[in-house]
Order: structure tokens, then C-alpha cells, then sequence
């Protein structure tokens, strides 16, 4: 009776090798389109001869086959069929769909662009492609200023005291977070880093006036410049007034690339709003991937 039903040979993890001319002797050749082929094991074989499936009655060493007897000529091989363990099967072109992807199934490390610097690509919805950072976000840090600090007109000064990690109000840090010592901030780890510096202040006396805030870097640990500066203006006393500064700081080394902060005041004394339940004057620092 026929088989009823798919072949065998048609299923992915099975291959079907070419007949066997017998001749008398107990040991063949196996192949694959007339090429010499090894199986797994003489387990992963099906062989049937003159329409009987033969089943632990031979060895296979390398790409031979050895029935321990001889078949005779007369005989016939029908068929010869390698189950797939072990076997590589290649899957079409496109023919894994969306859907046939799980929920979270392809994690950020699999989307690593061999050859593309520093950054993992992905599908936007107007399908393009963009770049990404390789490692994400892994540092997020906030500091504040604790306490207020009065500072004499038309001066520049860095703030070195009165810096705390910020702790109320539900905060939480990603990563080891930065250190500070004396107002100068040290990074955790190369990459690229946002960094946000915000201020509040207010003017003690009247008369057109301004304040601003300034972020400096260094990149020997030694000599520090101005990366930005911002400003706003008062015309009144007791006046308050919020400016905010913001960099871009690409991190390579972190013994030599660190930062600090100044206050700003123009031609009135001003006092820098601290406080140790609330952000007033605070810094923000973001790592949005690996250096550049």
C-alpha cells in the first residue's frame, strides 16, 4: 500500500540522499547529489532495500555505510532519508514575518550594527533607519545646591560647597552616578553625557541688573573653559529671575574630562537659591551612550 500523506523527504529537517547501486558488496558510499556525504550517526538513517525499512543492521563511519553482508545486485535501494539532528536547515528569504516574532523577543544586543560605530540601528516609522547608542542610558545622576549662597556684584565665582545628590520626593539615580569634591564633578564612565545645569536666583537691590550661570570642562583636569553661558536681566529689586545652561560633553577619559559650575552676577548683589527638600539650583547628567 502507498504512503498516504506528505513524503518524508519533503519535511525541513530531513534530507534525502541518492540511491545505492548494489553490486554484491556489504559497503557503499553515501551521497547527496553524487557529492560524498556524512551522516549525524547510523541512527539518523532510514534506509529501505526491496521495500523493507532497515533499522540497526548496519554502521556508518564517515561517509560509508556497511550492511555487514552482502546485498546482492539484484536487490534494491528505495530510498535513503537523513533525519535532521544536527542538521542546519537555512530558512527562506522573508519568510519570518512580524508576527512570527515574539513580544521582547530580539533584545538590544541582537540589534548591534556590525560596522556601524559606536551606535545600534533601528526602523523608524516612516521606514529609515537611525542610529542609536550602543549601551542606552545607563547614568542618570541629579545634584543641587543646598543652601543659599550671596554672591558681590560683577563677579564670577564657581559654587564648591553646598552640593548634594538629590534624595526627596521619590529621586532615584540609574547607574553609580557622578562624585563631586569641591564643586568639581567627576564621571563614572566614558561616554557622551547631557549635562543641564539650572539656576534661581534673585537680585537684592534695584536698577537693571542680570545674573547668569556657566558650565566649565576640562579635559586635562587642570585647566577648565567656559562650554556655555546664559543670562537673564532684572529691573527691580527682590526680583527673581531662572536661567539654564546646557552641554554636550564627550567623555574619553574620566580621569582628565570633569566639570564645575559658576555663578554669574552683573552690576547688584545676588543671592543663588539652595535648598535641601527642593531643587532651586541643580544639575542634571544624562549618558546617552558611548563616547564619539
Amino acid at each position: 500500500m502507498a504512503y498516504i500523506g506528505r513524503g518524508t523527504d519533503k519535511l525541513s529537517n530531513i534530507e534525502k540522499l541518492d540511491t545505492i547501486t548494489f553490486d554484491g558488496s556489504s559497503s557503499y558510499t553515501l551521497q547527496k547529489n553524487s557529492v560524498n556525504f556524512t551522516p549525524s550517526s547510523a541512527n539518523n538513517l532510514q534506509v529501505s532495500i526491496d521495500g523493507v525499512v532497515q533499522a540497526g543492521n548496519f554502521t556508518v563511519s564517515g561517509s560509508t555505510i556497511d550492511f555487514g553482508v552482502a546485498i546482492p545486485a539484484t536487490s534494491t535501494n528505495d530510498f535513503i532519508f537523513h533525519y535532521g539532528t544536527g542538521l542546519v536547515t537555512t530558512v527562506a528569504d522573508g519568510a519570518i514575518t512580524t508576527a512570527k516574532l515574539g513580544d521582547s523577543s530580539v533584545s538590544l544586543a541582537k540589534l548591534s550594527a556590525t560596522g556601524t560605530k559606536n551606535a545600534t540601528t533601528f526602523l523608524r516609522g516612516d521606514n529609515t533607519f537611525s542610529a542609536l547608542p550602543v549601551s542606552g542610558i545607563t547614568e542618570a545622576d541629579m545634584w543641587r545646591l543646598t543652601a543659599n549662597k550671596t554672591q558681590s556684584y560683577n563677579t564670577s565665582q564657581d559654587i564648591t560647597a553646598n552640593w548634594e545628590r538629590v534624595d526627596t520626593n521619590a529621586f532615584g539615580k540609574i547607574g553609580t552616578g557622578m562624585t563631586e569634591s569641591s564643586g568639581i564633578f567627576s564621571f563614572p564612565s566614558t561616554g557622551l553625557y547631557s549635562i543641564e545645569f539650572r539656576i534661581n536666583t534673585y537680585t537684592l537691590v534695584g536698577g537693571s541688573n542680570y545674573a547668569g550661570s556657566k558650565i566649565l570642562v576640562t579635559t586635562n583636569n587642570s585647566t577648565y573653559n567656559v562650554a556655555t553661558e546664559d543670562y537673564t536681566s532684572f529691573h527691580a529689586s527682590n526680583a527673581q529671575g531662572t536661567v539654564a545652561s546646557f552641554v554636550f560633553v564627550n567623555v574619553t577619559n574620566t580621569s582628565n574630562i570633569k566639570v564645575k559650575f559658576q555663578f554669574r552676577t552683573g552690576s547688584a548683589d545676588h543671592d543663588l537659591e539652595g535648598n535641601t527638600n527642593i531643587n532651586r539650583t541643580y544639575v542634571k547628567f544624562i549618558r546617552l551612550g558611548d563616547s564619539v
